[in-house]
């Protein structure tokens, strides 16, 4: 019976995924696992060498040592320890056959594609070889996990950790503060009135003189301005400034 389902490489500066076993699974819940191990690839620089997601049916584990992680997906009745050696053993697989220079200059997601069968050989070891025969290499892992247990996440941990990386970080919202205009007080009432009344005196002054203005001679046009002007001046007078009072004397 398979209990290790998918496995990867990722560099762990960036969480670029440099190598992976081929994908059989299409179920909700294991493609869920899958985007959940992608985002904690993301962080796994924020993490210590060894640790693990718990989920409902799988489990994700995850061993980094320098540039290079080993990420995995197990079902839950996969031993830790068994796990851990699978991607130690994937560790020392890699960084055997690629350098940290070219480890550092990939630059495209799954640039070592060669190394994906080295995965699925190690993969179906781990699967179909009976627990006697890793005999020696299980105790010795599972002692180490003893010494220095690994880090425990939830799944939803993952989720938590990709919004704080990506500036989502929780917010405490206040309420925005309540800004009222000021009534307009019995000085700007009058103000506005007796603007009015000068608009209005303005206008019909002006209209006066413009048919006066018209049949007695063409160049008395700018008496006509002096009274209009003055008029619009008072349509856009600031009720709360002081009125000015223009007009021509005749």
């Amino acid at each position: 019976m398979s209990m290790i389902f998918f496995a990867c490489v990722v560099r762990v500066r960036d969480g670029l995924p440099l190598s992976a076993s081929t994908d059989f699974y299409h179920t909700q819940d294991f493609l869920e696992c899958r985007r959940r191990l992608k985002t904690l690839g993301l962080h796994l620089a924020r993490y210590p060498g060894r640790g693990s997601a718990e989920g409902r049916d799988f489990s994700i584990h995850f061993s980094s040592s320098g540039d290079v992680a080993c990420m995995a997906i197990c079902s839950r009745q996969c031993p830790a320890a068994m796990a851990f050696c699978f991607l130690e053993t994937l560790w020392w697989e890699f960084t055997a056959s690629y350098d940290t220079t070219c480890i550092g200059l990939a630059s495209r997601p799954y640039a070592f594609l060669e190394f994906d069968s080295v995965i699925q050989k190690i993969k179906w070891h781990f699967n179909y070889v009976s627990s006697s025969q890793m005999k020696s290499s299980l105790e010795k892992i599972q002692e180490e996990l003893e010494f220095q247990p690994p880090v425990v996440l939830t799944l939803e941990d993952t989720d938590v950790a990709n919004g704080m990386m990506n500036g989502h970080t929780p917010m405490h919202l206040e309420p925005a503060p309540n800004f009222r205009m000021e009534p307009v007080t019995a000085l700007g009432i009058l103000s506005l009135i007796l603007n009015i009344m000068c608009a209005a005196l303005n206008l019909i002054r002006g209209v006066h003189l413009a048919e006066h203005s018209l049949q007695v001679a063409h160049e008395e046009i700018g008496n006509i301005l002096a009274f209009l002007i003055p008029f619009v001046a008072c349509i856009f007078q600031d009720p709360r400034r002081p009125i000015l009072l223009v007009g021509p004397n005749l």
